[in-house]
């Protein structure tokens, strides 16, 4: 799959970016710096760049100590492990606590077992009134010291079971959080990959047909370098809504990369595929763009779409790079439209030069 050569102008112009801060703050020019600068460039993520525009504001530098504290918030490997960690000692503080108290409850209920059958041997020597009574006495005695420690055991082990719910629900954010795009909130390309993987092997072992959309933003660039890197995240966003209102709950949505985006749909015939693709396209271009800070109005915005349906000898690669011959062959078609792998150009478009 080639790169437009509108994406490698992009692409190049964020790098010069990220050195050009890498230098004037006289820091490393090392992967970790890079990475963090070049993302910062690209404005994508809202949050990293409100972290080092306050860094910036505070001291006039990012130091060491700034660098590590971004680089562990939003790119180290080792932050999605550390959360899963922590909740799962949580989670396994609260089951030992469980099984502790389960332990207890079971040496309370031998012991009043032991009480009942003294009981029965003290009633059984029991000559006179007085000696019943005695008797019966202990038992209420320990029957109520029974009751009491299982009240004590219920209202902890609900305690417990409310604390796992709360920790089964931060676990689950945690899973999302690595899973979601958070610029657009839709799935990120490890998320796609793996539904688009589990999807295709569903679609083989059940029957069913699978198609696969992949969309461009047409003229992004033009958005940036016009308006700048905030209007473009209101641009994906407005194009990451018209997609999610537009799927069904089992379709699965992605950015796949850039202003890029893609729609695996199980069991949906590629007729059905290119409607949606179509009722996608209508949205995005009937809505008009407006710059918050200052109500200008920018115009409206379109994408271009390409959709293949899955073919019995397709691996997940070649299913997604016919979409993404489709989608380049509605860019060069005039773009703002839909063209899918049945249209009988997209043998001779597949075979130009990939325009962005």
């Amino acid at each position: 799959m080639g790169v437009p050569v509108d994406e490698h102008e992009r692409t190049m112009a964020f790098a010069d970016i990220a050195l050009g801060q890498i230098r004037a703050l006289r820091q490393p020019a090392s992967p970790r710096h890079f990475e963090i600068w070049y993302t910062y460039a690209t404005g994508y993520n809202p949050a990293l760049n409100q972290m080092i525009n306050d860094a910036l504001k505070r001291s006039g530098t990012l130091n060491e100590a700034d660098i590590d504290q971004i680089y562990d918030t939003y790119f180290s490997v080792s932050r999605l492990s550390a959360s899963i960690d922590h909740v799962g000692s949580q989670v396994m503080g609260e089951i030992e606590q469980v099984r502790a108290m389960i332990g207890a409850a079971a040496g309370s209920a031998s012991s009043y077992t032991e009480n009942l059958m003294q009981v029965m041997q003290k009633l059984g020597l029991a000559t006179d009134e007085p000696a019943v009574r005695a008797v019966v006495e202990s038992l209420v005695q320990a029957t109520k010291e029974m009751e009491k420690n299982n009240e004590a055991l219920e209202t902890r082990l609900t305690a417990s079971k409310n604390e796992i719910t709360q920790l089964q629900q931060n676990l689950e954010t945690v899973r999302n959080e690595s899973l979601t795009d958070p610029l657009t909130s839709l799935a990120n390309r490890k998320h796609f990959d793996d539904a688009l993987a589990k999807a295709a092997a569903d679609a083989r072992s059940r029957g069913e047909q699978l198609s696969l959309m992949m969309a461009d933003i047409d003229h992004f660039k033009r958005f940036n370098d016009s308006y700048g890197h905030l209007t473009g995240d209101q641009v994906l966003r407005l194009v990451a809504m018209s997609v999610k209102q537009n799927i069904k709950g089992q379709d699965i949505a992605a950015r796949y990369g850039g202003e890029e985006f893609a729609v695996v749909l199980p069991n949906t015939v590629l007729r059905s595929a290119i409607a949606v693709a179509d009722h996608i396209r209508r949205a995005v271009m009937g809505k008009e763009l407006m710059k918050r800070s200052t109500g200008e109005h920018l115009g409206r915005v379109t994408i271009s779409i390409g959709v293949a349906a899955l073919r019995p000898d397709d691996t997940q690669q070649t299913l997604i790079e016919r979409a993404d011959s489709c989608l380049y062959a509605a860019k060069r078609s005039g773009r703002n439209r839909v063209i899918s792998d049945a249209d009988p150009e997209i043998s001779q478009a597949a075979a130009a030069t990939k325009v962005a």
